[in-house]
């Protein structure tokens, strides 16, 4: 009988278990990279609003924070919300301040390309007029001389939309556009009545007026009325005394109309630069302010836009889970991983389980066909023995054992090779038993 041929390890059944597992395991790589977000950019872009504006100011600020982080900001001036939208929907930005009311002038269908971060601050509608007579009701400034900002500003929106529900038409030759210090410098010479103005209470303009000593704030007496018809619009109160404690500045509780800053971006910005700009938010106007408490914004206070995905988390969770323990890039590469990886686990470990089983299997199915051929040559012989086919019989059970011989086997599996030549021989004794009968018993 020829030597039996093993191996320590039979390398193309090793192969052949392999490549299968391989194969499923790559096709599964290249599906979850199709779930992959792509490396978020370095460089964004913000517009924001006049040098002398609180949008800018913003900005500068969000710019300062995120420079720390490996992203650039790069802040653009603009004449006002209404060429920051403009932009925005032109793809010239990829996030600007929108102040409430303003997106109303979007098509159908342009708002779904946008969403919002959230609101960052109150912006009151103050109306600022002299001391001659008491003011508590729009009308009452109609035939008066009121300075109502630049056309195309989101304040002069805002103020000629009111005036229009009191009466007061747009193109009414009373309204002169002005706004900021010259609407400022020219109610305090007299050259206009009223100034109507949109802004947050720490704006030049507002701080000036707010300390002139002949000018009064416009208490809106049906403020909760404005509320229904404008829904985008908030009521704040400047408390009474809270100017001036000695000379009881303003002398009672002023209801202000107002409506928020909002930071707006296209639906395709990489959620995770969102989740850095929801950040800088937070540091920025998270604060107490002069008609906020701390922590009410950033926040989903105008619903004119539709909120971005990663604000409704970042509301109700925080920042992602490894930016507290990360820097921001690494954080990202993780992030992007992790889907590669989970699905490649999943695969991976089911499949690596299932390759000892298989890899055994194919070792085994090598002595199977031998196996196969032993059975028929016995069945053969039981059924159908003819002693004339002796040396046929012979001959095919040593071609039997030399195919098994033949047979790589690893080291491991050799208890299978001696088990079939020990079942070969079986059938060989059978067979000389069929041709010469029992052996003849010794005598003692």
């Amino acid at each position: 009988m020829k030597t039996l041929r093993v191996r320590l390890i039979s390398l193309s059944d090793l192969m052949a278990t392999i490549w299968p597992l391989v194969l499923v395991t790559v096709i599964g790589f290249i599906f979850a990279y199709q779930f992959v977000q792509p490396a978020p950019s370095r460089h964004l872009s913000i517009s924001s609003g006049t040098e002398t504006g609180v949008y800018y100011e913003y900005a500068k600020r969000y710019a300062a924070l995120l420079v720390t982080k490996g992203v650039t900001l790069d802040v653009k001036n603009s004449a006002g919300a209404h060429e920051n939208l403009q932009r925005l929907k032109e793809g010239e930005v990829d996030i600007a301040f929108i102040q409430g009311g303003v997106q109303e002038e979007l098509k159908a269908g342009e708002e779904s390309k946008l969403r919002s971060l959230g609101s960052v601050a109150y912006e009151p509608v103050w109306v600022f007029y002299r001391n001659e007579s008491r003011v508590d009701e729009l009308h009452q400034l109609k035939g008066k001389r009121i300075a109502v900002g630049k056309d195309g500003s989101g304040s002069y929106s805002l103020v000629t939309r009111l005036l229009e529900a009191n009466g007061i038409a747009k193109n009414s030759s009373g309204l002169v556009q002005l706004a900021g210090p010259g609407a400022a410098n020219a109610l305090q010479r007299g050259e206009v009545d009223a100034v109507m103005i949109v802004s947050s209470v720490d704006a030049p303009a507002v701080q000036k007026m707010l300390h002139l000593p002949d000018i009064k704030v416009m208490s809106f007496s049906r403020a909760d009325a404005y509320l229904r018809r404008f829904p985008f619009l908030s009521k704040v109160i400047l408390p009474r005394g809270v100017l001036d404690f000695v000379h009881d500045r303003p002398p009672k509780d002023t209801f202000l109309l107002s409506t928020t800053a909002n930071v707006v971006v296209r639906d395709d910005l990489h959620p995770a630069l969102a989740s850095l700009l929801l950040q800088a938010m937070t540091e920025v106007n998270g604060k107490n302010g002069f008609f906020q408490r701390p922590g009410e914004f950033p926040s989903y206070k105008d619903q004119s836009f539709i909120l971005a995905d990663e604000s409704e988390r970042y509301f109700k969770s925080g920042p992602p889970f490894l930016q507290h323990y990360l820097p921001f890039w690494m954080a990202v590469l993780v992030e992007r991983l992790f889907v590669l990886i989970l699905p490649f686990l999943v695969l991976l470990i089911p499949l690596l389980r299932l390759a000892p089983v298989v890899y055994t299997w194919r070792v085994r199915s090598k002595l199977f066909r031998c196996y196969g051929d032993l059975k028929f040559l016995e069945n053969d012989l039981r059924q159908h023995y003819d002693a004339s086919r002796y040396a046929d019989y012979l001959q095919r059970l040593d071609r039997i054992e030399e195919d098994a011989n033949a047979r790589k086997i690893p080291l491991a599996f050799t208890d299978l090779l001696y088990t079939l030549s020990e079942h070969i021989n079986l059938v060989r004794k059978k067979l000389k038993h069929l041709e010469y009968g029992p052996a003849p018993e010794k005598k003692p």
